[in-house]
């Protein structure tokens, strides 16, 4: 018997296959669909979400809200990836420069990096001191509740993934000609800091996993499996109907009564 518990845990502690691309193809697929069916009701109720995305560099982040973006409009499902702040903006209200991306009635607005920038890169990067943080972190709940409040859905995702995966994703960044622009002077600086940055997680969730805005954690070492289970997670946390757009269908066209054009189009070379 004890054998057969031991044999159980080890089974439980194997990793989980990575997923096969057909399967993932075919969720992913069924998926969108119920984006698209949950984009139709936030515009129709006139919902404000917002959705923010954090984790470790390489931890997947981009490619999950591709993953969630792709077959969805863009008027709806806004991207927000703010760049280093300007000098103007660091003399601001930290809050100042994400408060005008917040979602208005049928939007959803994704933050790719947040506010949080403060309690992680900035915190252990020295790019603010640690008073700053700490009215940071004393403050954030209290904004949270405050847009929780006036009726934006607020969900906070963090992609945890491991230190060999991080390294095999960013290594894969300096040999891959398509991925390097996906790597910064900040990545390679930030890359031997691992434990600073796990100290940081750490505070940041102590101090603003709250009931009304609580972060989220997705295991991040399987990409295929991290979309698929953000998305499902994402469609669970908001309530929406299915509301049966009528079909459409094409009228019969009528095409020919204008004679073929002579204009010279200037037509790209066919090189495949």
């Amino acid at each position: 018997m004890a054998e057969k518990k031991k044999s159980k845990a080890a089974a439980d502690a194997t990793p989980t296959a990575p997923l096969k691309n057909k399967a993932y193809e075919k969720e992913l697929r069924r998926l969108h669909v119920e984006l698209v069916k949950l984009q139709q009701w936030v515009v129709a109720k006139g919902l404000k979400v917002c959705i923010v995305f954090e984790g470790r560099d390489g931890a997947g982040k981009g490619g999950t809200i591709k993953a969630i973006t792709e077959r969805v409009s863009p008027r709806v499902f806004r991207v927000v990836a703010l760049p280093a702040p300007t000098e103007k903006e660091k003399s601001q209200l930290y809050m100042q420069r994400y408060v005008p991306h917040l979602p208005s009635a049928g939007e959803i607005v994704i933050f790719d990096r947040s506010w949080y920038n403060r309690a992680g890169v900035e915190r252990v990067m020295g790019f603010c001191t640690e008073d700053q943080v700490e009215k940071f972190l004393d403050g954030t709940p209290v904004m949270e509740k405050a847009m929780v409040d006036a009726g934006i859905i607020l969900l906070k995702y963090w992609l945890e993934v491991t230190p060999k995966e991080q390294e095999r994703r960013l290594r894969d960044r300096i040999n891959d000609g398509r991925k390097t622009w996906k790597l910064s002077p900040m990545d390679i600086k930030s890359f031997n800091m691992w434990d600073e940055y796990t100290a940081a997680r750490d505070a940041m969730f102590e101090a603003t996993d709250t009931a009304w805005a609580p972060w989220f954690v997705a295991r991040s070492e399987d990409k295929k499996r991290v979309r698929l289970n953000i998305i499902s997670h994402l469609l669970s946390q908001i309530p929406y109907k299915d509301l049966h757009i009528k079909p459409m269908d094409l009228p019969k066209r009528k095409i020919g009564k204008i004679k073929p054009t002579k204009y010279p189009f200037r037509y790209i070379a066919e090189r495949f």
